[in-house]
């Protein structure tokens, strides 16, 4: 009788698939021979905003992008402007007037294409009126549970000082911010009031004109630890065979768990695995002997790095 071979053909193509997916997880595919292409700014490209996106095409496994650009050209360089390794496949940045040649390159961990042709581009003078700042750092949505942060930004083409502003309430009533000054420099120090979300900007501005108001970026600074804790399963002090799920309730601040597994000491931390971090609330524990006591506790981290007291300590022995 004449056996239906197919299920077996799925199995082994279900398989092969798995194989190749693993080994480019190993090896990475050579990238080498690929091209870039570039999107914007376009070549002869000319513009009266100091701001410039850099858009160009990905391609399928590139870790990086190295992104180049110089005045005037590759083949003349008066100076490098811009030398930076970058994930996206955007990047943004305020340049003087001026001429400009820009290229880029795609990278993995073993592989480099050859960089792109270069498209070349002109920045011509205008009013600082229609210019804005390119906020560098914190970055947007970020979170800190440092009281005293850096906030800086990149320098405008004609302007000798720089506003900021930070406040909570997005700017609705100018009158009540938590910072407003102006300064000659590019950055300043600021030292949280309290847990909170901020929201700040920056302009620009000369004896004669300001330019418009930078994009605004949100930071929270929260120094707060998350709660306690509370260990659910296994019960202190009782039986259990491997593997043993030691389970804990979830704190709604939480981000991730940091597991403590301790030796019959109740103090040396088990192995090098510990403490281990997960965001979930459970977690098997597959080591140990027949007649073993392990010790472990949790902690919780949220997504500032703060982290939580140590729960209460609870064994098991291993039957």
């Amino acid at each position: 009788m004449k056996r239906n071979l197919a299920p077996y053909y799925l199995i082994l193509a279900l398989f092969l698939a798995g194989w190749v997916s693993s080994c480019k997880d190993i090896i990475e595919p050579d990238i080498s021979k690929r091209t870039i292409f570039l999107n914007a700014p376009g070549n002869n490209y000319q513009s009266t905003s100091y701001s410039i996106n850099f858009w160009w095409e990905g391609i399928d496994d590139a870790l990086n992008y190295h992104l180049q650009v110089v005045s005037p050209k590759f083949d003349s360089i008066g100076s490098l402007i811009l030398d930076t390794v970058v994930k996206a496949t955007r990047f943004s940045i305020n340049l003087d007037p001026g001429n400009y040649e820009w290229r880029v390159r795609a990278e993995n961990g073993s592989y480099k294409t050859a960089y792109s042709d270069a498209h070349n581009f002109s920045i011509l003078y205008a009013s600082i009126k229609n210019q804005k700042v390119q906020l560098s750092g914190p970055s947007n949505n970020s979170v800190t549970n440092k009281g005293t942060t850096t906030f800086s930004w990149g320098s405008l083409y004609g302007a000798t000082k720089y506003q900021l502003e930070i406040d909570t309430n997005n700017f609705i009533d100018e009158t009540k911010l938590v910072y407003n000054q102006t300064i000659p420099g590019q950055q300043v120090n600021f030292t949280f009031p309290e847990d909170q979300i901020y929201q700040w900007r920056v302009k620009a501005q000369n004896d004669t004109a300001q330019a418009q108001w930078s994009a605004i970026n949100t930071l929270t600074y929260d120094h707060t630890p998350p709660d306690k804790v509370v260990l659910t399963a296994p019960d202190n002090n009782s039986f259990a065979s491997l593997p043993v799920r030691l389970q804990w309730n979830s704190v709604v601040t939480a981000a991730k768990y940091k597991i403590y597994v301790l030796k019959s000491d109740s103090t040396t931390l088990y192995n090098n695995t510990f403490p281990l971090s997960t965001a979930n609330t459970t977690y098997s524990f597959t080591s140990g002997t027949l007649g073993e006591r392990i010790y472990w506790k949790v902690t919780a981290a949220d997504a500032a790095g703060n982290e939580s007291a140590f729960s209460s300590l609870r064994s098991f022995v291993l039957q």
